[in-house]
């Protein structure tokens, strides 16, 4: 038990999953808002036809590579993390502060390497992700000092996923709610108050970062964390960081290859259906990515819970916190898939008014999340994989959604209907059904197989 009285091996498996997603959750929705507000502001810079309109584009052509930033945190986050998890149950505490030790090195590490590509080839990278002539300026101004704090994103986003992997869920809350409360003060100060436009907004999320980094290293080094960096642990050994690596190459991929996704979907959808329906595919993947969000948040609010007890053995503890994911995942899902199907033009107004986008987009929608009910399945049981320490399995089922089946999928249905933007549309439920379905029989055959080898005497799940 640790000193805020989270005990992940007793108790009631779905009060805990409550007190531990419910900040998740929060922290979601949060670091939505958290990348939004530059956005806001950058828009309204005056004149806002003009400087505005530029300048929010050229800021939104670095999204891309802010994708990139944060992925890499994934990558050895979020294969650390659940490892870390997995020998606390075993008891092991210090193999856990290794693991963490090797991590904190690898994201300084991959932050200097990141940093310098950035710095040295901004400008061809941008131009790539769609920067032009009248953007591009904007864009670098922006990139240039962002990348800058690179090293301050790694360890936020990187390091607080070590916080909430040992249970202190609203610690890790409290590290995104302390970048966002001071990027929103310091945004309308930087970009208004002392006229630095966009190179103020990237100046503010820096220095947010910076205190939110400050902020959990603190608590690593500590009193009150359970698992506390060290300096004998920060040297790299391959057997502690290659291992977190295998397993964090699925949320790697998961996130890095939403650009390409972006440009397939935009792409086919600009041939097909022109401005309107690329207007749509933005609408739809925000509303995706919204209603996903506390999906998202029960998944790591459940892994700290089934990786501790797999490690500890706990073969029974290990199925009920996994049923109690399965459970709350598919009725969430559920809920929001008739929600859409049965008001799909409110849900489009949240993200824009104007009359004939929002009459594409609600007939968009109902495709493109005809099988979003299915989600919860899905990331039930591909986050029980990760949980579990399991990476071949969850790096399959990653490539398997995204490069496999739904990116093919947007070149091929079109081909068979003679409404090819509905089409390109329908490759998303198509995908997601397939994907399921795969996810289903391959968790069924080996979670059973796993929890069994924990407890050779009981009956597998």
């Amino acid at each position: 038990m640790n000193q805020k009285g989270v005990d992940l091996g007793s108790g009631p498996v779905g009060k805990l999953l409550l007190s531990l997603a419910l900040p998740t959750i929060t922290s979601q929705i949060v670091n939505m808002l958290y990348n939004l507000v530059d956005r806001v502001y950058i828009g309204h810079m005056k004149p806002v036809d003009t400087v505005g309109t530029l300048a929010l584009t050229g800021v939104g052509v670095c999204l891309p590579v802010i994708l990139i930033i944060s992925a890499f945190a994934a990558l050895v986050a979020m294969g650390g993390a659940p490892r870390a998890s997995i020998q606390e149950g075993r008891g092991d505490l210090p193999g856990s502060e290794r693991i963490m030790g090797n991590s904190f090195t690898l994201l300084a590490l991959v932050s200097v390497v990141l940093t310098l590509i950035f710095q040295l080839f901004a400008e061809p990278l941008l131009l790539t992700f769609g920067a032009s002539e009248n953007t591009v300026g904007y864009a670098l101004s922006y990139m240039r000092i962002y990348s800058l704090g690179t090293i301050f994103v790694q360890m936020t986003l990187g390091m607080n996923g070590f916080i909430t992997a040992q249970g202190f869920s609203k610690v890790g809350m409290k590290t995104v709610l302390i970048g966002a409360g001071l990027n929103t003060v310091l945004d309308p100060i930087f970009i208004f108050g002392l006229h630095l436009g966009v190179r103020g907004a990237a100046l503010a999320t820096i220095l947010s970062q910076a205190v939110s980094a400050a902020w959990v290293l603190r608590f690593l080094s500590g009193p009150q964390t359970k698992w506390r960096l060290r300096r004998e642990n920060l040297r790299l050994r391959k057997e502690v960081f290659l291992p977190s690596l295998a397993l964090g190459l699925s949320p790697f991929i998961m996130q890095s290859t939403e650009s390409l996704l972006a440009v397939c979907f935009n792409s086919s959808l600009l041939k097909y259906g022109g401005d309107i329906a690329v207007g749509a595919m933005t609408v739809l993947t925000s509303m995706m990515q919204f209603a996903m969000m506390p999906l998202q948040g029960l998944s790591q609010g459940a892994q700290p819970i089934i990786s501790f007890n797999f490690g500890a053995r706990n073969a029974q503890r290990v199925k009920d916190a996994f049923l109690c994911l399965l459970r709350a995942s598919v009725v969430y899902a559920a809920l929001i898939w008739l929600l859409v199907q049965a008001f799909p033009q409110f849900f489009v107004k949240i993200f824009n008014n104007d009359a004939e986008l929002v009459r594409y987009a609600a007939w968009a929608l109902r495709i493109y999340m005809g099988a979003s009910c299915l989600f919860g399945v899905q990331l039930a049981c591909q986050q029980t994989f990760m949980a579990i320490g399991n990476a071949k399995s969850s790096l399959f089922l990653a490539v398997l959604r995204k490069i496999i089946l739904l990116i093919p999928m947007i070149y091929i249905l079109p081909n068979f209907f003679e409404n090819k933007a509905f089409a390109v549309f329908l490759a998303e439920p198509v995908a997601d059904f397939l994907a399921v379905s795969t996810t289903a029989v391959l968790f069924f055959v080996q979670f059973r197989q796993s929890v069994a080898a924990l407890e050779p005497g009981t009956k597998p799940l």
